[in-house]
């Protein structure tokens, strides 16, 4: 006889509290979430309940609709809610930096202009709800919504990746890179 072994998921398990000045608004499959940076909304799995519980969140499974993807589901869905409630509270910052010579990102109104040695320079439009500041080699992006704020720090640092032997381009700011060595070097070696 076949009995099936029904997964927990010990992210989804866990409860979420509510920090101060942070509100919540649960219809349906759909959360809004106010806080002092701002506000987010999210629609929600139709395979999961979220729930409020005086100043802490849950999230759980529907009962009696349990799949085997319900783990990842219940585990994904808790993850987002929690993104939501620390943006909107705390807020989210990536930093990259520039390295090359004659690499530099300078502002033009609200977006970088981006000079990475190609003949032309790169004119990047920063998405609303992301803010930009731009230092020297270093450019700092912060937003409350996690999701958006690392999709443009990756779309910026696309541009132009670091490359393995002299370490020019775009990388994070505590990013390794891998260095290789050269042809000239490593002839030398032999």
């Amino acid at each position: 006889m076949f009995t099936r072994i029904t997964k927990m998921s010990r992210i989804g398990k866990q409860l979420i509290d509510l920090p101060s000045g942070v509100s919540v608004v649960i219809s349906d499959s759909n959360v809004l979430v106010k806080g002092p940076k701002g506000e987010l909304s999210r629609e929600f799995h139709p395979r999961v309940i979220v729930t409020k519980e005086g100043n802490r969140l849950k999230v759980q499974p529907k009962p009696k609709q349990r799949r085997g993807d319900d783990a990842a589901i219940w585990g994904l869905s808790r993850a987002l809610l929690f993104n939501m409630v620390k943006g909107v509270s705390e807020g989210y910052i990536k930093q990259l930096e520039i390295q090359g010579v004659g690499y530099r990102a300078q502002m033009q109104g609200k977006s970088p202009v981006l000079f990475l040695g190609f003949s032309h320079q790169i004119n990047f439009p920063i998405p609303d709800g992301i803010d930009i500041k731009v230092e020297g080699n270093a450019i700092e992006l912060s937003g409350i919504d996690k999701e958006l704020v690392g999709q443009t720090a990756a779309k910026i640092r696309a541009l132009r990746k670091p490359e393995p032997y002299k370490g020019k381009g775009i990388r994070y700011k505590d990013e390794h890179v891998k260095r290789k060595v050269g042809k000239k070097a490593a002839a030398t070696a032999k």
